[in-house]
């Protein structure tokens, strides 16, 4: 192999996306410590748990990513019906008495020998897939409203399974990743009016439907009210983020994990961050954040077929929607609900499930590349 060839190859990879992806990755390996080592110890008797499984789940997204490097992202267009199909199986799993293991209410993980899986982390994924697929095999008809129906359909049953776990956060994702999908997939600006409506009415009918969700809004209205009850984890983010300041405590020296902050080093890792390393750290963070983001946008905008555009315009929905929705809530900007990290959250099907999308970003960006040089 020339030394053209080898430069030609290490140009393929889209450096910024990986080095991102990597240091929020030994990032949250390092905030998962911090934040859970007191709790690991009271818990399990080991202040590594947590993070001996954060290291496990980088090790494996790692893997997930490279291979997903060298994967035809087109296979998956493929396959999308088989992916959605796995989706759904997963999702209906864990109800399933026996298989699906519920923590705090909510039945979200499947339990298997030695670990668990959270089958919604995958399923938003396959979602995207399907319907990358189904928007470039049919864009000619998708001006009409019955080219989006069964975007509608699928979205609309996936929502209804995340739901039922319930998961209200993950379930918003996917309902932001369908609409964003829809407008770049070419849907008409009329259709989205017709569906702002049912929409409108949804959502204040999903809050009443369940109380705990009505008293997670008056918490987020007036978390003082009842601060020991549903506003305490709120008022406990708060208390984390404004003892940050500008630099912070310390690496380490965090209070508020020492049982304070409920889910410290999952839902509201981010407090901690703020608080150990203040607004400069929180500003760093968001910073390699806007990298990837930025950096999807552009894979989306230069892919070299319409499905690449549509599938990294997808997953990169789901990494900036779920970002967004997981600093919203933990600096109370919009009502409690929780939704993990990407990156950086204690959780292993969380970490490999996002890597794997990375490299199959990184697959559309190397793709578009190639096709630029041989044309060139």
């Amino acid at each position: 192999m020339s030394k053209k060839t080898k430069k030609l190859k290490i140009e393929y990879v889209n450096i910024p996306i990986v080095v991102a992806t990597l240091l929020l990755v030994i990032f949250g390996v390092v905030m998962v410590f911090s934040a859970s080592s007191y709790n690991a110890e009271i818990h399990y008797n080991n202040k590594y748990f947590y993070m001996t499984k954060q290291i496990i789940g980088a090790v494996l997204g790692i893997g997930a990513m490279i291979f997903f490097y060298f994967l035809d992202y087109h296979k998956l267009q493929k396959w999308k019906n088989w992916i959605l199909l796995a989706s759904f199986v997963l999702l209906a799993v864990v109800f399933i008495p026996g298989l699906g293991s519920t923590s705090n209410g909510a039945t979200r993980w499947i339990r298997l020998p030695g670990f668990t899986i959270q089958p919604s982390e995958i399923a938003k994924f396959g979602f995207v897939i399907f319907v990358a697929g189904y928007l470039a095999k049919n864009f000619d008809v998708i001006k009409a409203f019955r080219g989006i129906l069964p975007v509608l359909a699928v979205g609309g049953m996936m929502c209804v399974l995340i739901m039922l776990e319930p998961n209200m956060s993950i379930t918003m994702c996917v309902g932001i990743t369908m609409l964003v999908m829809l407008f770049i997939g070419g849907a008409s600006l009329k259709h989205f009016a017709y569906m702002s409506l049912p929409i409108a009415g949804l959502v204040p009918a999903l809050i009443i439907a369940e109380p705990y969700r009505l008293k997670r809004l008056m918490a987020f209205i007036n978390p003082w009210e009842n601060p020991k009850g549903e506003g305490y984890q709120l008022l406990q983010s708060l208390y984390s983020i404004g003892e940050g300041g500008l630099f912070g405590v310390g690496l380490f020296n965090s209070r508020q994990k020492y049982m304070f902050l409920p889910f410290s080093e999952s839902d509201f890792i981010f407090s901690i961050i703020c608080e150990e390393l203040g607004l400069l750290g929180a500003t760093i963070t968001m910073l390699l954040y806007l990298v990837i983001i930025i950096s999807g946008i552009l894979i989306a905008k230069h892919a070299k077929d319409r499905f690449g555009a549509l599938l990294a315009g997808g997953i990169t929905t789901v990494i900036a929607s779920q970002v967004l929705i997981n600093i919203a809530v933990v600096s109370g900007s919009i009502p409690p609900t929780g939704v993990p990290l990407p990156f950086i959250s204690a959780g292993s099907t969380s970490l490999v499930v996002f890597m794997s999308a990375i490299g199959i970003l990184l697959n559309i960006s190397k793709q578009s590349k190639q096709n630029v040089i041989k044309s060139s």
